[in-house]
């Protein structure tokens, strides 16, 4: 479930607010709101597009969680999931680590 976006991090792109399939985040003249958390579906399209890696979405689904944002910066946890996937420049190298599995099952 989304669970934040960081303030000092968002450039206020909206590209949150327009991958986001379930309509959760609304448009303001400054960052995106969460302004519908209980239709998030865990998907990580927000945080996976986020540019700034200024979204964590926590990947416990049925419920909000408490958050600190301090321990999420210190735990490098904002933008994880475009990590863990390799979509930045320092990870690029992981985008074909599963992909034989994936794709022929061995």
């Amino acid at each position: 479930m989304i669970e934040v976006v960081d303030a000092a991090s968002c450039t206020s792109c909206d590209i949150c607010v327009n991958v986001c399939p379930t309509n959760v985040f609304d448009k303001t003249d400054g960052i995106p709101v969460i302004a519908r958390q209980s239709d998030c579906q865990t998907c990580f399209l927000c945080e996976l597009y986020c540019p700034e890696d200024a979204l964590y979405v926590s990947p416990f689904a049925d419920e909000a969680q408490a958050i600190d944002l301090i321990a999420l910066r210190k735990a490098d946890a904002m933008g994880s999931y475009r990590r863990a996937i390799g979509w930045t420049d320092d990870t690029r190298e992981r985008r074909g680590d599963d992909r034989s599995y994936l794709l022929f099952g061995h």
